[in-house]
């Protein structure tokens, strides 16, 4: 409302005809939150099919940073839902990278990272690192 007056305040008494909303659209609020579980759903899926074509069965993959003779290098692991290792292709290993690095542009590779195709969800991977690798964060292998 414009100030009125010498004091810039605006006028005492009673306001008509100012519009307020006095409750949520809820049925746009039901269709954009459907929506974007559609979308989030189809992305699951397409992600989870690209995951099964690079290499069949599948769903997880483990990604982690790691230094060898002074080059960054990338580990990449691909895990079955049995926990088994599904693949140790280099190149299958490195479209599977290719394919989360595209997906998640934002993620901080610098940091190991785990993708679980069932769930979509890329989180910090917080299992610690085989002493075999050799990482400052791996324990001493005796």
């Amino acid at each position: 409302m414009p100030p009125d007056g010498p004091t810039g305040q605006p006028p005492k008494g009673p306001t008509v005809n100012i519009p307020q909303r006095t409750r949520p659209l809820r049925a746009a609020e039901a269709i954009a939150g459907r929506r974007r579980a559609t979308d989030r759903a189809e992305f699951v899926r397409v992600m989870a099919s690209q995951l099964d074509q690079i290499a069949p069965g599948t769903v997880r993959v483990v990604v982690a940073p790691l230094v060898v003779e002074d080059t960054p290098r990338t580990w990449v692991e691909l895990i079955g839902a049995a926990g088994q290792v599904t693949s140790s292709s280099a190149e299958q290993c490195r479209a599977a990278f290719g394919l989360l690095s595209r997906a998640f542009p934002a993620a901080d590779w610098s940091r190991p990272r785990e993708y679980d195709a069932r769930a979509g969800v890329l989180a910090v991977h917080t299992r610690p690192a085989p002493a075999a690798l050799g990482l400052d964060t791996a324990e001493v292998a005796r």
